[in-house]
């Protein structure tokens, strides 16, 4: 049970109940953190903007690398609704069964080559309480294996996205 009143469809703003009528006619309910975004339309909306430009729109990344991150950071972050979102994301934007739990085992565990495997470690050593110890040297090492400037801060981006959410979810208990 959530740590905070989340609130209902019927009071929510017309603005947000025009994005939540098609979840609800898909779906029959809203998540958690649907509910508790929509506490606050300013809130809502940015939060709905990054998960629309980072990572349901095509962008610089594969959907694949976008899914590793959200799993990966959500997993590390103890975020067992994050965890259990994107699963389902992940299936819906092609990842096979196998791929996700290979995920979930871990960098190291992953099928992926080298260059991959960098950026996911590298994500996950970005969304760390120590960030600010990354060194010039750990992203040029990102570069020379040929991900860009761009990549590079789309996938810290979307680390900074899942740090969010997962502290959002984890705070109010989401999903418990």
């Amino acid at each position: 049970m959530a740590h905070i009143d989340l609130i209902e469809f019927e009071n929510m703003t017309p603005a947000i109940q025009e994005k939540a009528r098609p979840i609800l006619e898909k779906t029959g309910s809203l998540g958690e953190i649907f509910k508790l975004l929509a506490l606050d339309e300013k809130i809502y909306f940015a939060t709905d903007g990054m998960v629309q430009k980072y990572l349901l729109d095509e962008t610089h990344l594969s959907y694949e690398i976008k899914e590793a991150i959200a799993l990966l950071i959500s997993k590390e972050n103890g975020c067992k609704m994050c965890v259990g979102v994107h699963k389902n994301i992940a299936k819906m934007l092609g990842l096979s069964e196998e791929k996700i739990k290979e995920i979930l085992q871990g960098v190291d565990a992953m099928s992926n080559d080298a260059k991959d495997k960098a950026l996911l470690n590298f994500c996950i050593k970005a969304a760390q309480k120590d960030n600010y110890k990354i060194t010039k040297d750990e992203i040029e090492a990102l570069k020379t294996l040929g991900w860009s400037d761009l990549e590079i801060v789309e996938a810290v981006a979307i680390t900074g996205y899942f740090n969010y959410i997962n502290t959002l979810s984890n705070v109010f208990a989401l999903g418990e």
